[in-house]
């Protein structure tokens, strides 16, 4: 009987998220985000056309320059760069949607990773031969069929997705409560968050209730 599980491999919380779970999925690597912030930025800033400043939300100049600081966290444009960067797919899984969002999906890769998010964090998604295997016999990467599916661990993976929201594992990022980790004021949501980075340059925040 097969006994194979969709394991979420947690990526320490250190700003840089994304970037080390993705360097997990691609290459067992977890501590890749200093690398993998320079391919973006490259990609970036050699493609001003592209990413310009309608698409990033900030001046090209400056939008290389935020990626580069460790602080800054990582989302849809760096998923997309990064699939393209690796020529694989990124299946990006929400837990509070159980949405999949498909990085590269129109590009006819023949492979894809899985990473997960819970509204804070990413974390890495693998398929291991049972439940608490050791992460090196860990399973990330996958051939995309003709039908653009990779197997039982899709289905797997969609499992653990709806049962981590039905134990609600994820943080609703219009209501939670953070404290900033500089000055102790407390927000709410991840707007007023944004708000208080902008007028005191402050990002380092703790959820807290």
């Amino acid at each position: 009987m097969d006994e194979s599980v969709v394991m979420r491999r947690i990526i320490p919380a250190d700003n840089s998220c994304l970037f080390n779970a993705v360097g997990y999925v691609m290459e067992h690597n977890k501590s890749k985000s200093s690398e993998l912030r320079e391919v973006i930025a490259a990609t970036v800033i050699s493609d001003p056309e592209s990413y310009n400043e309608a698409f990033l939300g900030k001046p090209n100049g400056d939008y290389c320059q935020w990626i580069l600081n460790p602080e800054k966290w990582g989302g849809a444009i760096e998923l997309a760069i990064l699939s393209a960067y690796y020529r694989r797919e990124i299946a990006a899984y929400d837990i509070q949607t159980t949405r999949c969002d498909l990085y590269g999906q129109d590009k006819s890769y023949q492979e894809r990773v899985m990473v997960i998010y819970d509204g804070l964090h990413y974390d890495a998604l693998a398929l291991a031969p049972f439940a608490g295997a050791p992460e090196d016999v860990d399973q990330t990467v996958f051939k995309v069929d003709k039908y653009g599916h990779i197997g039982p661990a899709e289905r797997l993976a969609v499992k653990l997705v709806e049962e981590s929201h039905r134990n609600r594992k994820f943080t609703d990022t219009a209501s939670f409560t953070l404290r900033c980790g500089i000055c102790q004021e407390g927000v709410v949501g991840q707007k007023e968050a944004v708000e208080h980075a902008k007028l005191t340059g402050h990002t380092n925040f703790q959820e807290f209730r």
